[in-house]
């Protein structure tokens, strides 16, 4: 079992930053690739990025490129999303994921291997 937990949600500006961590425990962190999707009200679940065990392979939603960036420090064990130049459309609960695949984690459902934290909502206000 991995149990992930997210934390730095809130309620910004457009155009603001914020910085999303997810801590993970149970299970090695290091052997999981880590993600992050959202959910804003009334729509589905979508990815936002992903990140390999080692932190050497990314890969980003077209709507994030370029403003969010996902990292990790597995000393930690904290996978972290940067979230710059904020826009309203971002506002969502954001979910941090935890699979065994890199390649899994874009198209990952709850039925999908793997685990999913809890959510922090993010707000951004025009």
């Amino acid at each position: 079992q991995v149990q992930l937990v997210e934390s730095g949600g809130g309620l910004v500006q457009a155009g603001d930053s914020l910085r999303l961590s997810c801590a993970a425990s149970g299970r090695t962190f290091i052997g999981y690739s880590m993600g992050w999707f959202r959910q804003a009200p009334g729509k589905e679940r979508e990815f936002v990025a992903a990140i390999n065990w080692s932190g050497g392979s990314t890969y980003y939603a077209d709507s994030v490129k370029g403003r969010f960036t996902i990292s990790r420090d597995n000393t930690k064990n904290t996978v972290y999303l940067q979230m710059s130049s904020l826009k309203p459309q971002d506002t969502a609960v954001y979910y941090c994921v935890a699979a065994l695949r890199f390649t899994t984690i874009p198209t990952m459902t709850q039925e999908t291997p793997g685990y999913w934290g809890q959510g922090t909502q993010v707000t951004v206000s025009s």
